[in-house]
């Protein structure tokens, strides 16, 4: 992942002044493309880029499917972006014949088996393929876009994340990559991500079935029923968080805020899967951003 950031840094940042939204973008889906389809090819990679932004603009559309809907665009995008994920899996798996050790998802998905021991078709990694492209798409270049500009807001809290990144930096021969240990010490680096998922969570919160009768508020949600539980409006409630719209990464400090408070990812045994790698993701970027740029 730090080879990724290297890399995009020499590539796309070589002017005075970038936009960080872009940027953010090329990072996070050329390093999705490298650890789940195991390419490297820019201009395949930008094709997909265009399809995975054609889908997520159509999740978010009026579900018209007429011609020139977003709707019929995503459609399309979907159905495209599939025929190539089949296509890149049945050209892996010849290639896991001879090498079975290729470390992206496709490859550790063409070994995995089901429940009842029968390996997973074409179809269904590809729909997972999307899926996980898509989900962490968005979210996570509007997360580190919106952490740096936080950071822009806030030059004390900048200040802190250098020190810290420099710290790290000074630590390391320059070629060296980050290591497990390096992302443990970037503490105060992740509490700024946090409080920047809080104010401004990417998932706007996620549907719960009631296994039960529930009791809450003075209202019963019957057994069966579907919630949605809304991220915002328990980020900003003034009794988990004091002063709950003002940016202060030191509430994540020592234990943090109380379970099931602070719940960009979710929470409990379906927490989002990706929160690891959201977190990886998010403080490989802001390392080698702060410690090379202002």
């Amino acid at each position: 992942m730090d080879e990724v950031m290297k890399h995009h840094l020499q590539t796309d940042w070589n002017c005075e002044r970038v936009k960080v939204s872009d940027v953010a973008r090329k990072f996070i889906f050329k390093l999705e493309c490298h650890i789940f389809l195991g390419i490297e090819n820019q201009g395949k990679i930008d094709k997909l880029r265009k399809g995975i932004e054609e889908v997520t603009d159509g999740m978010h559309s009026v579900p018209l499917d007429v011609p020139g809907s977003a709707f019929r665009r995503a459609i399309k995008a979907s159905k495209l972006m599939r025929e190539e994920f089949e296509e890149m899996i049945r050209q892996r798996k010849i290639v896991c014949l001879d090498s079975p050790s290729g470390k992206d998802f496709i490859s550790h998905a063409l070994q995995a088996t089901d429940d009842n021991g029968q390996p997973f078709n074409e179809a269904d990694i590809a729909s997972h393929l999307l899926g996980a492209l898509q989900a962490a798409y968005g979210t996570l270049h509007h997360t580190i876009t919106n952490i740096m500009m936080y950071l822009t807001e806030h030059p004390d809290v900048y200040s802190s994340v250098l020190r810290e990144q420099k710290e790290i930096a000074r630590l390391k021969k320059s070629k060296d990559r980050l290591s497990w240990e390096d992302l443990r010490k970037m503490k105060y680096s992740w509490n700024v991500a946090c409080e920047a998922l809080r104010l401004k969570s990417p998932a706007l919160g996620g549907f719960k079935e009631a296994i039960t009768d529930v009791d809450y508020g003075g209202y019963t949600v019957p057994q069966g029923w579907m919630m949605h539980w809304n991220a915002y409006a328990t980020h900003m409630n003034p009794e988990y968080f004091p002063n709950p719209e003002k940016f202060d990464p030191s509430r994540f400090q020592g234990d943090g805020p109380s379970s099931y408070t602070f719940v960009p990812f979710g929470g409990g045994a379906h927490m989002c899967p990706g929160y690891e790698y959201a977190r990886l993701a998010i403080c490989i970027f802001l390392h080698n951003v702060v410690t090379k740029f202002r």
